[in-house]
């Protein structure tokens, strides 16, 4: 596998000693400060949206270009992964990611959830956005602790968590809902924290709610295979009871099948489903960090952002493990019964070739003596045509003056042709078995 090195990195060169630099040295260093915090000076409203990339990583970056060459600000490089950049009326911080991409925009001097906070952000240019949008998010930050009558006109009614974070030295509120301009809503109200700490702390809450949502992209497909899981389980137990009835190799055959069936649909549920899954896990152990993070005590009377998504959040979140679960449960039950009833067949199989050698070995039985039948009635034969052929000559030499008798003669003849006939039969046997020893096995 190929990876991409920097274009340049310095070598180390000092009067006693010269090292030869590791291509990625620069880059692993300037990985620990990318995506710093924001500075977050006085009230503001900061605008936060977060798109899934799917394959249009090069259409986004152009769309980052697209936006600079308006406003005649340097654009980033091909392979930057993000930008910080001040537009005059906004700042625009472009970050991304493997999975998803985040566009925030920081508008200053603008009231809490005002409509026309991005109104110099280019309106086209925002609607064209590559990508899947999935958090949009609106945080105010204030210096003055709004009441409840506030509270209630910001949040439209709906029921708010918070907490006082960062020792104590601000306040968040949020209701973890979208509301009536499709955006979510948060408000941090500064009470100590420096521009510096207080862009940490926006920071934080953005990565909370884009982790929690990421998170939450596995829940609706692990409510969807429940149901198909539900499925596959019924069918498997169905088979498992099926294979104590098996009475014929032609079941043993259709279960396999069958079973295979099973195992392949739970194989790609496995490959479809593994990477959701396990970002599901990532992200909300990000999503607790945050929260440890973010160092919460409690406001009275008011639920808390750990409370809530403990209560919330963790439930969807064991939903996704458990179907993982039920999936790696399944290919493991599956692969046991698959072994189970291969065994079966295995076993039939041999029992089907133990039938078949003791067939075979009765059949070479049967044809040894045959065999030995017919090498009796051969000799006999063969003798029967050698004594008539010596009767011939017999008689010619009686005819020729010769003295004897020739039926005693050929009477003398027939043990002696007989004799010499099965010895030469035996001969050739006897070679032809040395020749061939699976021959001299069968006799």
């Amino acid at each position: 596998m190929k990876y991409a090195l920097p274009d340049k990195t310095p070598d180390i060169a000092a009067p006693a000693v010269a090292l030869q630099v590791h291509p990625w040295r620069s880059a692993l260093y300037e990985e620990l400060h990318n995506r710093p915090s924001p500075v977050i000076e006085g009230p503001c409203q900061v605008t936060h949206f977060t798109v899934v990339l799917n394959d249009n990583r090069k259409a986004l970056h152009d769309h980052v270009v697209d936006l600079c060459k308006r406003f005649s600000v340097p654009a980033p490089a091909q392979d930057s992964s993000c930008l910080y950049q001040d537009f005059g009326g906004f700042e625009l911080r472009w970050e991304r990611h493997m999975e998803f991409a985040n566009f925030t925009f920081i508008c200053p001097d603008t009231s809490p959830f005002a409509p026309d906070a991005l109104g110099n952000v280019p309106k086209d240019w925002l609607a064209a956005l590559p990508g899947e949008l999935v958090v949009a998010l609106n945080l105010a930050v204030v210096n003055t602790p709004p009441d409840d009558k506030q509270l209630q006109r910001w949040f439209e009614g709906q029921r708010v968590s918070g907490a006082w974070v960062a020792d104590e030295k601000a306040q968040v509120w949020t209701a973890f809902k979208l509301h009536s301009d499709g955006f979510g809503r948060m408000v941090a109200c500064n009470h100590g924290l420096t521009p510096y700490q207080s862009g940490r702390l926006v920071q934080r809450l953005f990565e909370l709610e884009t982790y929690r949502l990421m998170s939450l992209l596995a829940l609706p497909i692990a409510r969807q295979m429940g149901g198909e899981l539900a499925q596959v389980e019924e069918n498997l137990a169905t088979l498992n009871q099926s294979i104590s009835d098996i009475d014929a190799g032609k079941d043993e055959r259709v279960l396999l099948q069958e079973l295979s069936q099973l195992a392949a649909e739970v194989e790609r549920h496995r490959s479809d489903t593994n990477f959701r899954f396990s970002a599901a896990v990532a992200y909300h152990d990000l999503v607790r960090d945050r929260l440890r993070q973010l160092k919460e005590s409690p406001i009275e009377g008011m639920q808390s952002l750990r409370e809530f998504l403990e209560r919330r959040l963790t439930p969807g979140i064991k939903t996704c493990n458990s179907v993982r679960d039920r999936l790696e449960d399944l290919s493991r039950r599956i692969s046991r019964t698959t072994s189970l009833l291969r065994t079966r067949v295995d076993l039939s199989i041999q029992e089907q070739n133990q039938h078949l050698l003791s067939s075979m070995n009765r059949r070479s039985q049967l044809q040894l003596r045959l065999q030995q039948t017919v090498e009796g009635l051969s000799v006999v034969a063969i003798g029967y045509y050698l004594v008539s052929l010596l009767g011939i000559g017999f008689a010619g030499a009686v005819a020729y003056g010769l003295p004897f008798n020739t039926d005693v003669a050929k009477g003398i003849a027939v043990p002696i042709v007989l004799a010499v006939v099965y010895w030469g039969v035996h001969r050739v046997k006897s070679h032809i078995v040395r020749r061939n020893p699976d021959a001299q096995k069968d006799k």
